[in-house]
């Protein structure tokens, strides 16, 4: 994907640190975690939808770089892109901006899987889903 979106800004609070003064590890995955969900509606698979479809998105892969320390009190963004899509999942990475310093806090790469709920495996993405990654993605 060419271009980077918006999916997630909010802020690092006192009970998001540990003992070490900086936002604990398990807050920079609840963060990329409420991005991806940002991204999948903007994609069509709103939870919503999934719920009616009897359909599920499940991570199979992470992969997250530390590289900035967050504090309490930093605001932050996440931008996101899609990186490939396949017939049943999606590749894609996040961001994480200290929005003051313009410093990159993290970045992470997962990947997907779009899955039956009652079946337990996977399943074929919406056709419609497909066609607007490979639209998103499309030099402007």
């Amino acid at each position: 994907m060419n271009e980077a979106t918006l999916t997630y800004r909010g802020a690092v609070y006192p009970w998001h640190c540990d003992h070490m003064g900086h936002m604990n590890v398990m807050w920079y995955v609840g963060k990329f975690d409420e991005a991806t969900w940002q991204l999948f509606t903007h994609l069509g698979l709103a939870p919503s939808r999934l719920r009616n479809d009897s359909a599920g998105m499940a991570a199979v892969e992470q992969h997250i770089e530390y590289r900035r320390e967050l504090h309490a009190g930093d605001v932050l963004s996440i931008r996101s892109r899609i990186l490939e899509v396949t017939e049943k999942a999606i590749r894609f990475c996040h961001e994480m901006v200290n929005d003051e310093t313009g410093e990159v806090a993290a970045t992470t790469t997962l990947v997907g899987v779009h899955l039956d709920t009652q079946m337990r495996k996977s399943k074929p993405l919406p056709s419609e889903v497909r066609e607007r990654v490979q639209a998103w993605q499309a030099p402007a």
